[in-house]
């Protein structure tokens, strides 16, 4: 972005009221009343905003993008517990259903790359091809198998080639469901004397909600269970499809989030109901209004925070911060992981693409821009990196 909101260790943004504050290091996420779809008037600052309760986070915030999945086996309670220790602000699962219905916290509902599935003999017949938000995928998925299946599984490193350390975990930990996420959380919780913060995505809502098993409805249901439900709960609701946040809108009062992928990129429920609006178009002043009209913030790849060249390096920062903030929207860009391949051709070192780069180089400039927060395979080195940029 050519020109940052506010830079330097004070910023602080607050939506509680719909108004950016300048003071401590904290973030306040408003959420509207259930049942409404948008928030509520402007404030007199002029920015759209929530009302009712105000959630305070750090800034820049650490979310732990998986848990600490740069160390453990991604949506494991292995992976969620280390990033909680290093102290990561808030941690991130993302939600399939069973065939039964149950939600279970996998990146994805392929769990070929995730699990040991395909070293169960008993198996090895629901190995079919799907296409998913058009793509063609061809392996096991969550929702041809029950919940007790499932739990007979094992997790494993997704990218064994790249994080080689973390297949030292294949085979500790089950696929963990949601609720027990929540369970957990709640024990942390009531250990720590603080609450846990969870960052919570719907996957291919549109494609499940197709198949009979909507992701939005269940989720709500466990957030009432367990307290989660309210705009000041330690929660953050996302989804790359707006449709999936307007229905959670009017579900629950949780905080929420869209996400934003490339730009030229559609999201699937806007290819299902032939809206012809790309990511190019949402995160044009437009666009952001529209969407502040029912979530708090937004989570844009960090390309739309700062583009690349062909070469990978980093270009000029575009607006999207400055226009963001305008409307009352909050920042958490994905993803910054440590290693070489990962990382702007700017702050790789060496040739091994395995090996560790500048992280700590990456997230300053990142950071620079004026992000609210950012999405982390490794919480430790962001935040370290967020402790440095604001001096503390």
């Amino acid at each position: 972005m050519t020109e940052r909101a506010q830079t330097g260790p004070a910023r602080r943004t607050m939506l509680g009221a719909g108004a950016a504050v300048l003071g401590t290091a904290a973030l306040g996420l408003a959420g509207g009343p259930a049942g409404a779809a948008g928030n509520p008037a402007a404030s007199t600052s002029g920015r759209p905003g929530g009302h009712g309760f105000r959630l305070d986070l750090p800034v820049p915030t650490v979310i732990g993008h998986r848990g600490a999945s740069g160390y453990r086996p991604e949506h494991t309670l292995g992976s969620y517990q280390l990033a909680l220790d290093m102290g990561a602000h808030v941690i991130e699962q993302d939600l399939v259903p069973t065939k039964d219905g149950h939600l279970v916290c996998r990146h994805e509902n392929d769990i070929t790359a995730t699990t040991d599935v395909s070293e169960h003999p008993e198996f090895a017949s629901r190995r079919t091809t799907k296409k998913v938000d058009g793509v063609q995928l061809t392996g096991w998925f969550t929702e041809d198998f029950t919940l007790a299946e499932l739990k007979t599984l094992r997790a494993k490193e997704r990218i064994p080639g790249t994080r080689q350390e973390n297949t030292l975990y294949d085979g500790r930990w089950e696929v963990p469901t949601f609720e027990e996420v929540l369970r957990w959380a709640d024990r942390e919780g009531r250990r720590r004397g603080k609450p846990v913060w969870l960052y919570v995505e719907t996957k291919h809502p549109t494609y499940f909600r197709g198949l009979g098993l909507g992701l939005e409805e269940p989720l709500a249901k466990l957030l009432r269970r367990h307290h989660r439900h309210r705009a000041h709960s330690p929660l953050i609701l996302q989804s790359f499809e707006p449709g999936s946040i307007q229905r959670l809108a009017r579900l629950v009062s949780t905080p929420r989030v869209v996400l934003l992928s490339g730009p030229g990129e559609r999201p699937w429920d806007f290819v299902t109901s032939g809206d012809p609006r790309t990511v190019a178009d949402l995160v044009k002043p437009e666009g952001l209004k529209w969407m502040a009209s029912f979530a708090q913030g937004i989570g844009p790849t960090l390309d739309l925070i700062i583009p690349k060249d062909a070469s990978g390096r980093l270009t000029e920062p575009t607006s999207l911060v400055k226009d963001a903030h305008a409307q009352g929207l909050v920042l958490h860009p994905y993803t910054l992981r440590n290693e070489n391949t990962f990382l702007p051709a700017d702050f790789r070192r060496g040739t091994d693409p395995t090996a560790y780069g500048d992280a700590f180089g990456a997230l300053r400039t990142y950071f620079d821009t004026g992000i609210d927060g950012i999405f982390s395979d490794n919480p430790d080195t962001s935040l370290l990196a967020a402790a440095d940029f604001t001096g503390r």
